[in-house]
């Protein structure tokens, strides 16, 4: 039987701190993988724009910044560390940037992939070679970063496919997500999610010792609430606190119900994280606070059908 140690985690969103600390792990813990579900990027620009006198203006958490050029990638890392995109601009590009939805797009795109292409050059100085690293995207990830990802020689890109975890242990990667009031780029109706979900899991080849790791966690299991929002996106309060409620996937807990892998790894919900049993198959969501630059996951062994090690790590 194959014993295996990996670290789970997801739901970075653009915190390069948090990633670092996630590569760091495998040194720490002499891990045999790293896995990643996904929501690996960030959604807040921060603009460096160059002056006419040759210098650049920015601002970070309300603080105003004048720099030389050659401040800038110091700056930026700054910034990268803050789960923000900075980007270096003009004044003309930036109302551009400002006033055509879809240049926007485009920019934020670009730099999307420009950060994750830069993460994955942190692997070699902080992974062992021996240590397989396994990425999905998440539903909030475009799709342009998925070539990025495909072409990192360290890198196993697993989304919509089984990945061979050590000859015993096949990881199921899957980050679409059902319906969101964000509109996200992976994201569908239950009965398509179902479909796609099934389509994956004819690839497994022993249900006994799989392990699925789905971004979206199930319906009503404890590891999906959120807090409820109405059309405007604003929170709504019941006596004073937040009203949450289930916001998991039915077909992912159909899917569980059904197949009943050894365990489940999920994420999604930065609200819910810890574990529950649905059936014989643990799941687990390790919840996520990337803007402080917290790192949370699980620290999981499997042995043969067994799972003999399931601890929580933050910090």
């Amino acid at each position: 039987m194959a014993r295996t140690s990996f670290m789970f985690a997801t739901d970075l969103h653009g915190s390069e701190t948090v990633w670092r600390k996630f590569l760091n792990s495998a040194r720490v813990y002499n891990l045999d993988a790293l896995i990643l579900s996904g929501d690996m990027t960030g959604k807040i620009m921060v603009p460096i724009i160059k002056q006419p006198n040759g210098k650049y203006k920015s601002r970070l958490l309300d603080r105003d910044y004048e720099l030389e050029e050659s401040e800038i990638p110091k700056f930026a890392e700054q910034v990268r560390r803050l789960a923000y995109l900075p980007y270096v601009t003009t004044p003309d590009e930036l109302e551009e940037i400002a006033n055509n939805e879809e240049y926007r797009e485009q920019v934020f795109e670009k730099l999307e992939c420009e950060i994750v292409e830069y993460w994955l050059t942190l692997i070699p100085d902080r992974v062992p070679e021996h240590t397989r690293i396994i990425i999905s995207p998440g539903n909030d990830d475009k799709f342009s970063i998925d070539e990025v990802i495909r072409r990192n020689p360290r890198v196993i890109f697993g989304e919509e496919e089984v990945v061979d975890l050590d000859g015993e242990h096949e990881v199921l990667c899957f980050g679409w997500s059902n319906p969101t009031p964000f509109n996200s780029p992976r994201e569908c109706s239950e009965e398509e999610l179902e479909e796609k979900l099934e389509r994956v899991v004819a690839k497994v080849k022993n249900l006994e010792t799989a392990i699925f790791c789905i971004h979206v966690p199930p319906y009503d299991s404890m590891i999906d609430y959120a807090p409820l929002v109405d059309e405007q996106l604003r929170v709504k309060v019941v006596g004073g606190k937040p009203q949450m409620v289930p916001v998991g996937s039915k077909a992912v807990r159909k899917i569980i119900e059904k197949y009943q892998p050894l365990l489940g790894l999920h994420g999604h919900i930065h609200e819910s994280p810890g574990y529950v049993k649905i059936g014989r198959t643990e799941c687990l969501n390790p919840g996520s606070e990337y803007s402080e630059g917290i790192f949370k996951g699980y620290l999981v062994t499997v042995d043969g059908p067994k799972i003999t090690r399931l601890q929580r790590v933050e910090g």
